[in-house]
């Protein structure tokens, strides 16, 4: 099920450069997801979206497995502190979702289904706004 996605405008601007960086399917895929979201101010955005550096709780629908991770930039990833870049397949999934939102995503397993469960921390809703 496609829901309408929503990124601000300033993740949207600082995405561009990352996707212009890397020439791969994870970033054609990024490409796209921004290509199909509504772009909204980022001062306007719901504090319950996935926006960049957000921290989300979210659930494998098949499995029932909740796990907590932050959507970061590819330079801040660190699977092991539960830092995901946006170019991971979860990363790009899990952006611009709301609570409550499910998605397919694609794994080498075959086609998964995740939810938002929560978002726990949201840089927007916590007054901070960037460049």
């Amino acid at each position: 099920m496609h829901h309408d996605i929503l990124i601000t405008d300033i993740d949207r601007d600082r995405l561009l450069p990352v996707i212009d960086q890397h020439d791969t399917e994870a970033a054609e895929s990024l490409d796209a997801e921004l290509r199909r979201a509504v772009i909204v101010d980022q001062r306007a955005i719901p504090g319950d979206v996935v926006t960049m550096n957000s921290e989300v709780e979210y659930e494998d629908v098949g499995s029932g497995t909740r796990r907590t991770v932050r959507v970061v930039f590819p330079r801040e990833a660190d699977a092991s502190a539960g830092r995901v870049s946006v170019l991971a397949p979860i990363g790009t999934a899990l952006l611009g979702l709301r609570t409550g939102q499910t998605i397919a995503w694609r794994t080498p397993g075959g086609v998964r289904e995740i939810r938002v469960v929560e978002v726990r921390y949201q840089p927007e809703a916590a007054g901070r706004f960037g460049p």
